[in-house]
């Protein structure tokens, strides 16, 4: 049973990947070579209900894109960060806001203060993992 850096196992990872459905993307982007396009294409073909989230673009993907976590009409259960880490911590407190269940850094936007504000207001914090990857690892 593997435990990656932020102490989650692979069957707690599982469990998040098949109870949760409803994922707003940070940092979308219409541009398919953008791991976050990449990503949210995938993710839509297994089946999830993804929002993404970017205050430059009016949609993405054919999905109507919101400039906030706050904006988004519906529940929130991931929100899922393909932003620079100083400004994760903005979505993080939207994410608690919006009574979102779990933040996903994923690769290179881990920001410290911003993981602990998440753990601390009892939100699973993901780190340093592709939520793609974890997938396809993990459920295929």
């Amino acid at each position: 049973m593997m435990t990656g850096t932020d102490g989650l196992s692979d069957d707690e990872i599982r469990k998040i990947l098949t109870k949760y459905r409803k994922i707003a993307l940070v940092g979308a982007s219409p541009k398919p070579e953008r791991d976050a396009n990449e990503v949210m294409r995938y993710l839509l073909e297994k089946g999830y209900e993804v929002y993404p989230v970017n205050p430059r673009y009016e949609e993405v993907l054919g999905r109507k894109c919101y400039p906030s976590i706050l904006d988004i009409p519906d529940e929130v259960e991931i929100v899922d960060l393909f932003v620079r880490p100083e400004f994760t911590m903005e979505y993080v407190e939207q994410a608690i806001k919006k009574g979102a269940k779990v933040v996903w850094f994923q690769f290179g936007t881990f920001n410290e203060e911003a993981f602990k504000r998440a753990r601390e207001a009892s939100l699973t914090a993901v780190a340093h993992r592709c939520i793609k990857q974890e997938h396809e690892r993990l459920i295929g």
